[in-house]
């Protein structure tokens, strides 16, 4: 079976742990990446679950309280503190 190269962009550290991992498993990266690619194709989905986790910050709720106050300070309706920073104890 002719074989064909496959290239992707990792980050180095990824990288090296990765390769890392591997060695202490008994595979090379390709190896790795071949059962992944096999497991792939056997089960026609993405082996693992992905999910999306977002920023709890980004809420539609606090969003909406974000722009709010914004839109206050830009109408004149707030006010300006300095920040406050409290030593650790």
């Amino acid at each position: 079976m002719a074989q064909a190269t496959i290239t992707a962009r990792v980050d180095e550290r990824d990288k090296a742990r990765f390769d890392s991992f591997c060695s202490h498993v008994g595979l090379n990266t390709s190896a790795a990446i071949n059962l992944f690619v096999k497991a792939v194709l056997r089960e026609n989905r993405i082996p693992f679950e992905i999910e999306y986790n977002p920023d709890p910050f980004f809420t539609e709720e606090n969003l909406a309280y974000v722009e709010k106050s914004v839109w206050e300070l830009r109408s004149g309706k707030g006010h300006a503190h300095e920040l406050i920073e409290v030593e650790d104890e």
